[in-house]
């Protein structure tokens, strides 16, 4: 029998490109491209290409272990659940609820970061959940809310961005970090656009741009001030769009005003010429675009930051218009989906807030529970991490690896040795699941069904291809088999399209609306744009008539021959008038109660931690092309580990120099918090006054072990991107 393809996604970046996965006869998948997708269109980067090999069970967990002994030994699946629900259960009774933390990730699917929010609130009753998707993109959610009144990484297609005449790309490399969005700047360039990229180093994506723009780390925030200052000065606002789509405007000018270019030059190293440019190749075409990444947002003033971009694309009449806006570009495979279900400290499911009473009133109707008895909201998540072994006495973490990822990761490490219980579910044996005391085998991605949301905020449709291996079960699985340990038999089902059933009635209403979304539509239509609300019956014809095809239940085989149909019981019956998504928004309105964006005002203010005489340089960090966030499966990849073999430290020939630093050279860099230890990489391409680590190695050369936890006040995003630091050459033995 012929073996079939399944299309599906790739477990990686916020692109989530199309791929088929076909079972080879001798064994194991082929991952092949899929030209109909329109985000990558048949390309992959090596890291898509080589996703099939963190499916063997050489390189993966396959059976749960237990800590006896002081080391891990291979359980059985009740013995390992009995052990983590009974140390939850004796936790909570002895220290109270919120003794208990759970912590989840961005590459969880919508349904498990539902399933695992509603677990945390519903069956341990605590407040203490947050999840790594925090340490992504939440200063842009948070100043996009601010100013829009909602959150979704994209407010347009990636398709837009060719068709637009300017884009000002903020802290992102994304020829590294997410290959195959480059074709659309390329195209942009090539229909006559213009590219300016705003980053310290001359990376591959800067070397694509027009303008090149590079402020010292930490910035950034100066920079969008003095362009807005040039903007006002020049004559360059649109005053009847200020004035007819926006408030709060004189307040924000005024605050820009004080950031004159020359002021601006000294704070970021910018030259006034090339500000007067950026200016002028961003106001002069008819529509433009700034797009920002990590390196604006992973700061202590990121909100402030993402702001005064925002504010830029208001008062140039840049938002809320064809081809033109304000954009984040989310990193993590899920960071957008998997903040607006729930695993987040402040968030109910469809983006509802915690704290208010008709979003508890509505989340609690559907889970059948006291709103009352819902929990308020808790830690953000580093200090969620920060607290464990103290107010925090017990964990369940999905997904995440922050003894890798955390800020000042050394301290993290040594709070999650210090907790009492420690239970991990995840893929491969992290270098956090190695400190567990419980460690769950759990499948993914090519071996589940769920849905994802990319950075478009397109909600896309995972196929399950091929059965995972013996002995290994879904999250929803655990979730599923914890809860009915803990006392609540019913809630937890583990068929994916009955949580997404259930998921797309508690976001009804909501900010970030699914209740339109079914499986078989996103089958169908290689995705839907949300908010897309379920419409009333009786104006046009239903979507399909009869599902060809149910879910697989969890363990089962795969039914390749058929799409996924609605779940019956599961709310998903598809209606008569079939909502079509919404690709773009706030072209008539923004979502804020009288439709209009709001200017904030921000001025810039240093870094929390400058330079000075024993910490002269500034460290940044960030990733390269063939690793993928803590590394935890793309090092086991033999392609990517023999193309990233290890960390490095990036620096300017002027520094080597008077470092006495060679090519290759172990450096020692040394922050307050930590020392790390990586080879020489010496490039011009650098500032002088500034170094780089990228962060997806443990060990000695963990760049975490250096950055700086300093929190943005709004967001809760630590300070990843700009630190103090000293370089030392060190001695080879």
């Amino acid at each position: 029998m012929e073996n079939t393809s399944t299309p599906t996604h790739c477990p990686y970046c916020a692109l989530q490109c199309g791929m088929n996965i076909t079972p080879l006869p001798q064994g194991g998948v082929e991952v092949t491209e899929r030209a109909d997708f329109p985000v990558n269109r048949g390309a992959l980067c090596g890291k898509g290409r080589t996703a099939a090999e963190v499916l063997s069970p050489a390189v993966r967990l396959t059976t749960p272990l237990v800590r006896e002994g002081g080391r891990l030994v291979e359980a059985s699946w009740p013995e390992a659940l009995d052990r983590i629900a009974g140390r939850l259960a004796a936790t909570r009774e002895r220290y109270g609820p919120d003794a208990v933390g759970v912590f989840g990730g961005g590459g969880l699917t919508n349904e498990k970061a539902y399933a695992l929010g509603k677990f945390a609130r519903v069956v341990l009753g605590t407040s203490q959940i947050d999840y790594n998707g925090r340490f992504c993109m939440s200063s842009a959610a948070a100043a996009g809310t601010k100013a829009f009144g909602l959150d979704r990484g994209l407010p347009f297609p990636l398709e837009d961005i060719p068709r637009t005449g300017c884009v000002i790309l903020v802290g992102s490399n994304l020829a590294e970090t997410m290959p195959p969005s480059l074709r659309f700047f390329t195209e942009l360039r090539d229909n006559g656009g213009t590219l300016i990229v705003v980053d310290p180093r001359r990376t591959r994506t800067a070397e694509q741009a027009d303008l090149h723009l590079s402020p010292r780390p930490g910035t950034d925030l100066a920079l969008a001030l003095g362009l807005l200052h040039l903007v006002v000065a020049e004559g360059r606002t649109d005053e009847e769009y200020i004035r007819e789509r926006t408030t709060g405007w004189e307040e924000a000018r005024a605050a820009a005003m004080a950031h004159w270019p020359e002021y601006v030059e000294r704070i970021t190293g910018v030259p006034v010429p090339l500000l007067r440019e950026a200016v002028r190749m961003f106001c002069e075409p008819e529509a433009a675009m700034v797009l920002t990444a990590r390196g604006p947002e992973q700061q202590s003033k990121g909100t402030d930051t993402v702001g005064a971009w925002i504010n830029l694309c208001l008062a140039t009449g840049r938002a809320g218009r064809p081809l033109s806006g304000y954009g984040c570009l989310t990193g993590q495979g899920n960071g957008q989906g998997g903040r607006e279900h729930g695993q987040k400290a402040d968030q109910l499911p469809g983006y509802r807030k915690l704290d208010d009473p008709a979003a508890r009133r509505h989340v609690a109707g559907v889970w059948g529970v006291d709103p009352d008895s819902l929990p308020g909201p808790g830690r953000s998540a580093y200090e969620l991490l920060d607290a464990l072994g103290g107010d925090v006495r017990a964990l369940l973490l999905m997904g995440s690896n922050p003894v890798v990822s955390a800020p000042r990761a050394a301290h993290i490490e040594g709070r999650l040795r210090s907790l009492d219980f420690l239970a991990v579910a995840d893929v491969v044996l992290s270098e956090t699941a190695e400190l567990a005391d419980v460690v769950l085998p759990v499948t993914q991605w090519a071996e589940e069904t769920g849905t994802t949301t990319s950075l478009e905020g397109r909600v896309l449709l995972r196929r399950r291809a091929v059965a995972p291996p013996p002995g290994v079960h879904s999250d929803l699985y655990v979730l599923h088999e914890l809860a009915g340990r803990l006392g609540v038999e019913k809630g937890f089902p583990t068929d994916p399209e009955e949580v997404f059933g259930e998921l797309r009635r508690a976001s009804a209403g909501g900010p970030a609306d699914y209740s339109g979304i079914t499986y078989r539509r996103l089958a169908e239509e290689n995705g839907v744009f949300w908010p897309c609300p379920e419409e009333p019956a009786g104006t046009t014809e239903a979507d399909g008539g009869e599902p060809s095809g149910t879910a697989e239940a969890d363990g089962g085989e795969p039914d390749r021959g058929a799409l996924p149909g609605d779940a019956a019981g599961a709310g998903a019956a598809s209606p008569a008038v079939v909502h079509p998504g919404t690709p773009r928004l706030f072209l008539d309105r923004f979502a804020t109660p009288d439709g209009r964006a709001r200017f904030v005002a921000v001025a810039h203010r240093a870094t929390a931690e400058e330079p000075d005489a024993e910490y002269p340089l500034l460290l940044t960090t960030g990733r390269v092309v063939a690793q993928y966030q803590s590394g935890a499966q793309t090092r086991r990849v033999a392609e990517l580990n023999a193309a990233a073999p290890g960390p490095f430290v990036e620096l300017h020939p002027r520094l080597a120099a008077r470092l006495g630093a060679a090519d290759g050279d172990p450096l020692a860099v040394v922050s307050r918090r930590g020392r790390a230890v990586a080879p020489a990489r010496i490039t011009d391409t650098i500032r002088p006054d500034t170094v780089f680590m990228p962060f997806h190695w443990p060990g000695e050369g963990r760049a975490n072990t250096l950055t700086n936890p300093a929190l943005d006040p709004t967001s809760r995003m630590p300070e990843f991107k700009s630190c103090a630091v000293r370089v030392e050459v060190v001695p080879r033995s």
